[in-house]
């Protein structure tokens, strides 16, 4: 098995390869047999189960399987990957985003990137934020902004200036000034971990209280502090009629019971909805589509200068290309950091093999697997990167820097003061 070259990625995204592939068994880090917990979903309490579920087709056999990551979810993990090895500076290319750091109460947001935000350079956390210009403007008001908003499939260059990874994971401009009309560019990196002939579980649940406050025992909203909550009858807020209010909070256990507090004990319980699963293994499957690439143009550099017709097919290619060896960085640095998935869902690999990618040819056959490595996506990217470059398409690690607007950061510290004074934390509308 070869190391794959700058030469033969630029040959397979040229067209003479559909796509780059992984299939990987995993078993838990507890072993084969080992119990694991997929992420759970709103459902009725009817419902069996709080997972999904379906059968899928394995092997020419109808199988029951479980998701355990699902496609947004790896995205995110890729993207954290490469984050990473950006902070890092292991791989050199464009991330912006909104620096909080200016203010004191919300410095632990630190610098939000496009790694990190939801819908990537479409986010509203992007639009709702100022350039640091002199005399600042809105994101969509400024020269990157107006060029991303009219950018598109026939000409994606502002977002491969600015936004590369928007190219590889998605993106859909639905919230701009263009509407549900806005440019929209499909994911070119899949992924997915399913687990394979599920069988459910159950989750016991208790707590003993050590110091035996029982669940009889009622609190009561403080007077002087509705927020916080007392024991004492004459300290508590009353009501109209003069009655003490038993403490309650927002998505809390029993109103007025220590529990809505996170005191006394909690009865023993079985949870059979949520109660994890065993398998025979997961699978993670992983796909690089190049028609997906191949589908993005760049008509003019980024410089704006325009590519002439007989130029146009050996500069695309090499930008392409840079696209596809930013997607196998992501990769090697996820299959480096691992799949320890949440807690109690820590997968690896079931075989001891080199990790490879498997090229597909575009017209069937025989496919092609190549040895990958973090060194060698290191190098890859490099290389990839200094060809678009020398094409009129360099990248800038940094393209712009923005600062959050006045009425974003009031926004988020009203959603903080809620949380404190009412426990709520955020949910889906």
């Amino acid at each position: 098995m070869s190391k794959l070259t700058i030469e033969e990625l630029t040959d397979a995204v040229s067209g003479g390869v559909a796509a780059i592939r992984i299939r990987q068994r995993l078993q838990p880090a507890g072993g084969p047999g080992d119990k694991v917990f997929p992420p759970t979903y709103a459902t009725g309490d009817s419902a069996p189960l709080k997972y999904a579920v379906e059968d899928r087709r394995i092997g020419g056999e109808s199988i029951p399987c479980v998701l355990l990551d699902s496609v947004a979810s790896q995205a995110n993990r890729l993207e954290e990957a490469l984050l990473e090895a950006w902070n890092c500076e292991d791989a050199e290319f464009p991330v912006f985003g909104v620096d909080f750091s200016e203010y004191s109460d919300l410095v632990d947001l630190g610098l939000l990137t496009t790694l990190q935000t939801p819908h990537r350079i479409a986010d509203a956390l992007i639009r709702d934020a100022l350039t640091t210009d002199e005399e600042p403007l809105p994101f969509r008001d400024s020269e990157a902004g107006r060029r991303y908003t009219l950018a598109s499939t026939r000409n994606a260059t502002a977002v491969y200036q600015l936004c590369p990874t928007a190219l590889v994971f998605g993106v859909w401009d639905s919230t701009g000034p263009r509407g549900g009309s806005g440019s929209k560019f499909q994911r070119a990196l899949v992924s997915e971990i399913v687990g394979v002939n599920y069988k459910p579980g159950v989750k016991g649940a208790s707590r003993i209280d050590p110091t035996g406050i029982q669940s009889k025992v009622s609190v009561y909203h403080k007077a002087d502090d509705p927020s916080d909550w007392t024991a004492t009858i004459t300290d508590a807020l009353t009501d109209k009629k003069g009655a003490p209010m038993l403490f309650s909070r927002s998505a809390a256990e029993g109103k007025g019971k220590p529990s809505s507090v996170n005191h006394s004990n909690v009865a023993p319980s079985i949870d059979n909805q949520a109660g994890g699963v065993t398998l025979d293994y997961a699978l993670h499957t992983l796909v690089l589509s190049l028609p997906a690439l191949r589908c993005l143009r760049f008509p003019a550099d980024v410089d704006g200068v325009v590519i002439p017709p007989e130029r146009r097919r050996t500069v695309e290619a090499s930008v392409r290309t840079a696209l596809a060896a930013l997607a196998l960085t992501a990769v090697a640095y996820q299959r480096e950091q691992g799949y320890d998935l949440r807690s109690r869902s820590f997968l690896i690999p079931e075989a001891a093999s080199p990790f490879q990618l498997e090229f597909v040819p575009a017209d069937g056959g025989e496919s092609t697997f190549y040895e990958f490595s973090v060194s060698d996506a290191q190098v890859l990217l490099k290389a990839a990167a200094s060809a678009a470059a020398a094409n009129g398409f360099a990248w800038e690690r940094e393209p712009l820097k923005l600062k959050p607007m006045p009425k974003l950061v009031e926004l988020i510290r009203a959603s903080r003061r809620l949380v404190a004074e009412t426990g709520e934390h955020a949910e889906a509308d």
